[in-house]
């Protein structure tokens, strides 16, 4: 059974910091077409980044980009394309080697080849806030869909509405703990190698949540 452990702010920030400076260098690069924010998301933001002991993997971060486009210029694979190459040019001087078009996300990693490990990465979601017809805040995602090698803008599904308001009634009730914990306990038992670490989060959330007498009238 794997065995995963936390990593110390004191050891990831300095890569963290790195990551800022290789994502303004892309805002730099790509401003001839457009501008975007960026926000680090999930487990650095709540400072619950995990590696697996002794694994090969090593740890990585979440980061949302919002693009500014106002007029529509741009599709989604247009988008998508042109961030990938501005990383592409300068992911090199942070020893990330070329971004890999993943499904929902963008992903550079720093490889140590001759010990055939992933010492960190970056997964970045290119993301769009929006108030749909009903007045409520939205937002969606550029979608790859690798089958066609075609991208859309696609909802983000119905309970990534619904952690941050769990996650705030937790910490109101004294159970964060019991998250980063059971955070951990349930890296260690997942035998899914396709499951990513924010879909592990937000089990464990609605578990800790409903365990503990949450129920969707107390959001």
């Amino acid at each position: 059974m794997k065995e995963f452990e936390y990593v110390s702010k004191k050891e990831y920030q300095p890569v963290k910091n790195e990551l800022i400076e290789l994502i303004k260098l892309v805002q730099d690069e790509v401003r001839d077409y457009f501008t975007f924010r960026f926000d680090f998301i999930g487990s650095v933001s709540r400072n619950m980044v995990t590696r697996e002991v002794n694994g090969n993997v090593g740890y990585d971060f979440d980061v949302n980009i919002r693009i500014n486009d106002d007029e529509n210029k741009y599709n989604a694979a247009e988008i998508k394309n042109i961030l990938m190459d501005g990383f592409d040019k300068h992911s090199k001087k942070f020893k990330y080697d070329y971004s890999e078009d993943n499904k929902r996300v963008l992903t550079i990693k720093v490889k140590d080849k001759k010990n055939s490990k992933i010492l960190h990465s970056c997964d970045f979601a290119v993301v769009n806030d929006y108030t749909d017809d009903d007045g409520y805040e939205c937002q969606e995602y550029i979608h790859h869909y690798k089958s066609t090698n075609t991208y859309q803008w696609q909802d983000q599904p119905d309970g990534f509405y619904l952690l941050p308001e769990k996650i705030e009634w937790i910490k109101a009730n004294g159970y964060w703990q019991e998250v980063r914990d059971s955070y951990l306990d349930r890296k260690n038992r997942n035998t899914d190698p396709n499951k990513k670490s924010r879909s592990i989060f937000a089990e464990t959330v609605a578990a800790v949540f409903h365990d503990n007498g949450g129920t969707e009238d107390d959001l």
